[in-house]
Protein backbone atom coordinates (compact mmCIF):
# COMPACT_ATOMS: atom_id res chain seq x y z
CA UNK A 1 0.00 0.00 0.00
CA UNK A 2 1.73 3.74 -1.37
CA UNK A 3 2.06 5.93 1.84
CA UNK A 4 -0.18 8.78 0.84
CA UNK A 5 -2.20 9.98 4.34
CA UNK A 6 -0.41 13.23 5.28
CA UNK A 7 1.70 13.44 1.85
CA UNK A 8 -0.48 15.94 0.84
CA UNK A 9 -2.98 17.29 2.91
CA UNK A 10 -5.91 19.42 2.18
CA UNK A 11 -5.57 23.24 2.76
CA UNK A 12 -6.78 23.75 6.72
CA UNK A 13 -9.67 26.01 7.26
CA UNK A 14 -8.80 30.10 6.30
CA UNK A 15 -7.68 31.29 3.47
CA UNK A 16 -4.05 30.85 2.06
CA UNK A 17 -2.33 33.64 1.48
CA UNK A 18 -0.96 32.88 -2.02
CA UNK A 19 -5.55 32.45 -2.30
CA UNK A 20 -7.38 35.62 -4.23
CA UNK A 21 -4.17 37.35 -5.63
CA UNK A 22 -2.72 37.13 -9.12
CA UNK A 23 -0.16 34.78 -10.04
CA UNK A 24 3.38 35.28 -9.27
CA UNK A 25 4.94 35.59 -12.46
CA UNK A 26 7.07 32.89 -13.43
CA UNK A 27 11.20 32.94 -12.37
CA UNK A 28 13.09 33.36 -14.82
CA UNK A 29 16.43 31.18 -16.13
CA UNK A 30 18.51 32.82 -13.27
CA UNK A 31 16.71 31.92 -10.90
CA UNK A 32 15.63 28.45 -11.96
CA UNK A 33 19.07 27.94 -11.96
CA UNK A 34 19.92 29.23 -8.50
CA UNK A 35 17.07 27.35 -7.03
CA UNK A 36 18.61 23.90 -8.96
CA UNK A 37 21.92 24.57 -7.13
CA UNK A 38 20.57 25.11 -3.71
CA UNK A 39 18.51 21.69 -4.02
CA UNK A 40 22.23 20.16 -5.30
CA UNK A 41 24.08 21.37 -2.09
CA UNK A 42 20.93 20.77 0.35
CA UNK A 43 20.81 17.03 -0.43
CA UNK A 44 24.54 17.10 -0.65
CA UNK A 45 24.63 18.28 2.62
CA UNK A 46 21.78 16.04 3.64
CA UNK A 47 23.90 12.89 2.89
CA UNK A 48 26.64 13.97 4.73
CA UNK A 49 25.02 15.07 8.12
CA UNK A 50 25.66 13.04 10.91
CA UNK A 51 22.94 10.74 12.58
CA UNK A 52 21.93 11.93 16.09
CA UNK A 53 24.55 11.39 18.60
CA UNK A 54 22.42 8.62 20.36
CA UNK A 55 19.49 6.65 19.42
CA UNK A 56 18.45 5.57 22.68
CA UNK A 57 14.97 6.35 24.01
CA UNK A 58 13.87 6.57 27.70
CA UNK A 59 10.34 5.28 28.29
CA UNK A 60 9.46 6.36 32.30
CA UNK A 61 6.53 5.51 34.08
CA UNK A 62 4.06 8.37 35.12
CA UNK A 63 0.91 7.52 36.36
CA UNK A 64 -0.65 10.61 36.98
CA UNK A 65 -0.41 14.54 36.45
CA UNK A 66 0.33 14.61 40.23
CA UNK A 67 2.99 12.19 40.53
CA UNK A 68 7.00 13.71 41.01
CA UNK A 69 7.23 14.64 37.41
CA UNK A 70 9.98 16.74 38.30
CA UNK A 71 12.34 13.80 39.61
CA UNK A 72 11.16 11.41 37.00
CA UNK A 73 12.75 13.53 34.43
CA UNK A 74 16.07 14.17 36.13
CA UNK A 75 16.41 10.29 36.27
CA UNK A 76 15.69 10.14 33.08
CA UNK A 77 18.11 12.80 31.62
CA UNK A 78 20.77 11.19 33.73
CA UNK A 79 21.01 8.97 31.05
CA UNK A 80 21.39 11.68 28.19
CA UNK A 81 23.16 14.21 30.00
CA UNK A 82 26.86 13.33 28.36
CA UNK A 83 25.72 13.77 25.19
CA UNK A 84 23.74 16.92 26.19
CA UNK A 85 24.32 19.42 28.68
CA UNK A 86 22.24 22.06 29.81
CA UNK A 87 24.58 23.66 32.50
CA UNK A 88 24.90 27.50 30.69
CA UNK A 89 23.00 27.01 28.28
CA UNK A 90 20.47 28.76 26.71
CA UNK A 91 17.24 26.82 26.62
CA UNK A 92 13.88 26.97 24.48
CA UNK A 93 11.38 24.97 25.34
CA UNK A 94 8.70 24.42 22.71
CA UNK A 95 5.35 22.98 23.75
CA UNK A 96 1.79 22.37 22.10
CA UNK A 97 -0.32 24.97 22.78
CA UNK A 98 -2.92 24.87 20.17
CA UNK A 99 -6.28 25.81 21.64
CA UNK A 100 -7.94 26.45 24.78
CA UNK A 101 -10.70 23.71 25.17
CA UNK A 102 -10.96 22.60 29.12
CA UNK A 103 -12.87 19.42 28.06
CA UNK A 104 -10.26 18.15 25.69
CA UNK A 105 -6.43 17.52 26.42
CA UNK A 106 -5.31 19.18 23.28
CA UNK A 107 -1.76 20.97 24.98
CA UNK A 108 0.96 19.77 26.84
CA UNK A 109 -0.05 19.62 30.45
CA UNK A 110 1.44 22.58 32.17
CA UNK A 111 2.61 20.15 34.75
CA UNK A 112 4.92 19.02 32.49
CA UNK A 113 6.03 21.97 31.29
CA UNK A 114 6.55 23.54 35.20
CA UNK A 115 8.74 19.95 35.44
CA UNK A 116 10.70 20.28 32.49
CA UNK A 117 11.72 23.87 33.65
CA UNK A 118 12.58 22.63 36.95
CA UNK A 119 14.98 20.31 35.39
CA UNK A 120 16.33 23.33 33.35
CA UNK A 121 17.30 25.03 36.56
CA UNK A 122 18.58 22.13 38.21
CA UNK A 123 20.93 21.39 35.38
CA UNK A 124 22.36 24.77 35.72
CA UNK A 125 20.70 26.32 32.33
CA UNK A 126 21.59 30.11 32.16
CA UNK A 127 18.23 31.40 30.71
CA UNK A 128 14.78 29.24 30.23
CA UNK A 129 12.16 30.70 27.87
CA UNK A 130 8.45 28.30 26.36
CA UNK A 131 8.20 29.85 22.83
CA UNK A 132 5.09 28.52 21.06
CA UNK A 133 3.60 30.58 17.71
CA UNK A 134 -0.13 28.35 17.74
CA UNK A 135 -1.45 27.93 14.60
CA UNK A 136 -5.17 28.67 14.98
CA UNK A 137 -5.28 31.42 17.36
CA UNK A 138 -3.70 34.62 17.28
CA UNK A 139 -4.94 36.10 20.94
CA UNK A 140 -1.67 33.55 22.65
CA UNK A 141 -1.99 35.56 25.47
CA UNK A 142 -5.58 34.09 26.53
CA UNK A 143 -4.00 31.14 25.67
CA UNK A 144 -1.45 31.02 27.83
CA UNK A 145 -3.25 32.23 30.57
CA UNK A 146 -6.17 30.02 30.24
CA UNK A 147 -4.20 26.86 29.77
CA UNK A 148 -2.80 27.17 33.05
CA UNK A 149 0.72 27.86 31.72
CA UNK A 150 0.44 31.09 32.47
CA UNK A 151 1.09 30.23 36.28
CA UNK A 152 3.55 28.24 35.61
CA UNK A 153 5.42 30.49 33.69
CA UNK A 154 4.41 32.86 36.68
CA UNK A 155 6.18 30.59 39.25
CA UNK A 156 9.26 30.26 37.80
CA UNK A 157 10.28 33.75 36.33
CA UNK A 158 10.27 32.73 32.85
CA UNK A 159 9.17 34.46 29.85
CA UNK A 160 7.43 33.35 26.85
CA UNK A 161 7.68 34.50 23.13
CA UNK A 162 4.67 34.09 20.85
CA UNK A 163 6.32 32.81 17.56
CA UNK A 164 4.13 34.02 15.27
CA UNK A 165 4.89 37.60 15.87
CA UNK A 166 8.38 37.01 16.53
CA UNK A 167 11.58 38.19 14.44
CA UNK A 168 11.46 36.25 11.11
CA UNK A 169 15.04 34.72 9.95
CA UNK A 170 15.57 33.75 6.30
CA UNK A 171 17.70 30.28 6.20
CA UNK A 172 18.38 27.66 3.45
CA UNK A 173 15.68 25.13 3.54
CA UNK A 174 18.00 21.82 4.31
CA UNK A 175 15.29 19.82 3.43
CA UNK A 176 13.67 20.67 0.25
CA UNK A 177 10.82 18.20 0.25
CA UNK A 178 8.36 21.21 0.10
CA UNK A 179 10.74 22.55 -3.05
CA UNK A 180 10.63 25.74 -1.07
CA UNK A 181 14.31 27.54 -1.02
CA UNK A 182 13.90 28.89 2.07
CA UNK A 183 12.42 28.83 5.42
CA UNK A 184 11.50 31.66 7.88
CA UNK A 185 12.46 30.46 11.20
CA UNK A 186 11.99 32.37 14.69
CA UNK A 187 14.97 34.30 16.06
CA UNK A 188 14.36 33.02 19.52
CA UNK A 189 14.79 29.78 18.46
CA UNK A 190 17.64 29.87 16.08
CA UNK A 191 19.69 31.47 18.91
CA UNK A 192 18.84 29.08 21.30
CA UNK A 193 21.77 26.74 22.67
CA UNK A 194 18.67 23.98 23.14
CA UNK A 195 15.71 23.39 21.60
CA UNK A 196 13.64 21.32 23.64
CA UNK A 197 10.54 19.85 21.56
CA UNK A 198 7.73 19.11 24.31
CA UNK A 199 4.79 17.67 22.67
CA UNK A 200 1.56 15.60 23.41
CA UNK A 201 1.16 12.42 22.18
CA UNK A 202 -1.80 12.26 20.26
CA UNK A 203 -3.09 11.11 16.65
CA UNK A 204 -3.56 13.37 13.84
CA UNK A 205 -6.18 13.48 11.20
CA UNK A 206 -3.79 14.47 8.42
CA UNK A 207 -0.51 13.16 9.60
CA UNK A 208 -1.23 10.11 11.39
CA UNK A 209 0.88 11.33 14.44
CA UNK A 210 1.18 14.50 15.99
CA UNK A 211 4.87 13.99 18.36
CA UNK A 212 7.95 15.72 18.76
CA UNK A 213 8.61 16.43 14.89
CA UNK A 214 5.28 17.51 13.93
CA UNK A 215 5.43 20.00 17.26
CA UNK A 216 7.86 21.73 15.33
CA UNK A 217 5.40 23.51 12.82
CA UNK A 218 4.99 26.04 15.52
CA UNK A 219 8.45 27.20 15.37
CA UNK A 220 7.54 29.13 11.80
CA UNK A 221 6.01 32.33 12.35
CA UNK A 222 2.34 33.04 11.74
CA UNK A 223 3.33 36.36 10.36
CA UNK A 224 4.90 34.85 7.22
CA UNK A 225 3.12 31.63 6.64
CA UNK A 226 -0.44 32.52 8.07
CA UNK A 227 -2.97 30.95 10.31
CA UNK A 228 -3.00 28.01 10.66
CA UNK A 229 0.57 27.96 8.77
CA UNK A 230 -1.19 27.42 5.83
CA UNK A 231 1.09 27.93 3.25
CA UNK A 232 2.76 24.56 4.91
CA UNK A 233 -0.05 22.45 5.14
CA UNK A 234 -0.62 23.74 0.75
CA UNK A 235 2.83 22.35 0.55
CA UNK A 236 2.30 19.35 2.44
CA UNK A 237 2.17 18.35 6.28
CA UNK A 238 4.78 15.33 6.29
CA UNK A 239 7.00 17.36 3.55
CA UNK A 240 7.02 20.44 5.64
CA UNK A 241 7.54 18.95 9.16
CA UNK A 242 10.51 17.43 7.58
CA UNK A 243 12.02 20.09 5.86
CA UNK A 244 12.24 21.99 9.44
CA UNK A 245 13.31 19.02 11.30
CA UNK A 246 16.48 19.10 8.72
CA UNK A 247 16.90 22.75 8.70
CA UNK A 248 16.56 23.09 12.61
CA UNK A 249 15.60 20.11 14.76
CA UNK A 250 15.18 19.66 18.26
CA UNK A 251 17.93 18.70 20.66
CA UNK A 252 15.74 16.70 23.40
CA UNK A 253 12.47 15.86 22.93
CA UNK A 254 10.16 14.65 25.99
CA UNK A 255 6.57 13.80 25.04
CA UNK A 256 3.96 14.25 27.53
CA UNK A 257 2.03 10.68 27.20
CA UNK A 258 0.42 10.76 30.15
CA UNK A 259 -3.01 11.31 28.85
CA UNK A 260 -2.63 11.70 25.18
CA UNK A 261 -5.69 11.88 22.53
CA UNK A 262 -6.63 9.10 20.30
CA UNK A 263 -9.36 9.27 17.19
CA UNK A 264 -9.97 12.47 15.71
CA UNK A 265 -6.78 14.42 17.05
CA UNK A 266 -5.13 16.92 17.13
CA UNK A 267 -8.42 18.06 18.44
CA UNK A 268 -11.51 16.09 18.64
CA UNK A 269 -10.08 13.41 19.73
CA UNK A 270 -10.83 11.66 23.40
CA UNK A 271 -7.97 11.20 26.43
CA UNK A 272 -6.29 8.27 26.46
CA UNK A 273 -4.27 7.50 29.55
CA UNK A 274 -0.69 6.24 28.94
CA UNK A 275 0.96 6.88 32.23
CA UNK A 276 4.46 7.56 30.49
CA UNK A 277 7.12 10.48 29.74
CA UNK A 278 9.46 9.43 26.60
CA UNK A 279 12.58 11.32 26.19
CA UNK A 280 15.46 11.52 23.64
CA UNK A 281 18.10 13.42 21.24
CA UNK A 282 16.88 11.64 18.24
CA UNK A 283 13.10 12.95 17.17
CA UNK A 284 13.02 10.19 14.88
CA UNK A 285 13.77 7.36 17.31
CA UNK A 286 11.49 9.06 19.65
CA UNK A 287 8.12 9.48 17.40
CA UNK A 288 8.97 6.00 16.27
CA UNK A 289 8.78 4.55 19.51
CA UNK A 290 5.76 6.65 20.54
CA UNK A 291 3.97 5.41 17.73
CA UNK A 292 4.39 1.54 18.66
CA UNK A 293 3.38 2.38 22.02
CA UNK A 294 -0.02 3.83 20.13
CA UNK A 295 -0.45 0.62 18.26
CA UNK A 296 1.18 2.30 14.80
CA UNK A 297 4.20 1.19 12.79
CA UNK A 298 6.08 4.13 12.38
CA UNK A 299 6.77 2.70 8.44
CA UNK A 300 3.79 3.47 7.64
CA UNK A 301 3.95 7.22 8.78
CA UNK A 302 5.15 9.44 5.80
CA UNK A 303 6.58 11.93 8.54
CA UNK A 304 8.76 9.52 9.86
CA UNK A 305 9.89 7.68 6.50
CA UNK A 306 10.88 10.60 5.27
CA UNK A 307 12.63 11.98 8.11
CA UNK A 308 14.88 9.03 8.52
CA UNK A 309 15.43 9.05 4.48
CA UNK A 310 16.76 12.54 5.43
CA UNK A 311 18.90 11.40 8.35
CA UNK A 312 17.47 12.98 11.00
CA UNK A 313 17.21 10.04 13.06
CA UNK A 314 17.10 6.39 13.04
CA UNK A 315 13.24 4.70 12.77
CA UNK A 316 13.90 1.29 12.50
CA UNK A 317 13.32 -0.68 15.74
CA UNK A 318 16.91 -2.73 16.45
CA UNK A 319 18.80 0.40 15.80
CA UNK A 320 16.66 2.24 18.71
CA UNK A 321 18.41 1.34 22.27
CA UNK A 322 15.27 0.96 24.65
CA UNK A 323 16.03 1.89 28.11
CA UNK A 324 13.74 2.36 31.18
CA UNK A 325 10.38 0.79 30.59
CA UNK A 326 9.97 -1.12 27.37
CA UNK A 327 7.11 -0.81 25.00
CA UNK A 328 5.04 -3.26 25.67
CA UNK A 329 5.22 -2.28 29.37
CA UNK A 330 3.07 0.79 28.74
CA UNK A 331 1.87 0.24 25.42
CA UNK A 332 -1.66 1.47 24.28
CA UNK A 333 -3.64 0.65 21.64
CA UNK A 334 -5.21 4.06 20.44
CA UNK A 335 -8.02 4.83 18.11
CA UNK A 336 -7.37 5.96 14.15
CA UNK A 337 -9.11 8.76 12.68
CA UNK A 338 -11.16 7.33 9.73
CA UNK A 339 -9.19 8.73 7.41
CA UNK A 340 -6.03 7.26 8.60
CA UNK A 341 -7.62 3.95 9.33
CA UNK A 342 -8.62 3.57 5.64
CA UNK A 343 -4.70 4.94 4.52
CA UNK A 344 -3.03 2.79 6.66
CA UNK A 345 -4.92 -0.60 7.50
CA UNK A 346 -4.49 -3.02 4.67
CA UNK A 347 -8.37 -3.03 2.67
CA UNK A 348 -10.28 -6.48 3.70
CA UNK A 349 -9.83 -9.07 1.20
CA UNK A 350 -12.97 -9.34 -1.10
CA UNK A 351 -15.12 -12.80 -0.82
CA UNK A 352 -14.13 -15.38 -3.62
Amino acid sequence: MRLRFGAHAAPAPGTPAHAGSAPAPAPGLLAKITSKFRGVMAAGIAKLKPLPITSAVHIARAPSYDAPLAEILAAQFAHFRQALTLAGKRVVIKPNLVEYRPERVINTDPRVVDAVITLCKQEGAAEVIVAEGPGHWRNVQFLVRESGLGAVLDKHGVRFVDINHDEPVKVLNLGRLTRLDHLYMSRTVLSADVLISLPKLKMHHWAGVTLSLKNLFGTLPGICYGWPKNELHWRGISQSIVDISCTHPANLSIVDGITGMEGDGPLHGTAKHVGALVMGLDPVAVDSTCARIMGLPPERIPTLVYAAAKRVGRIVEAEIPQIGEPIAAVATKFELPPLIERELLPAPKQPA
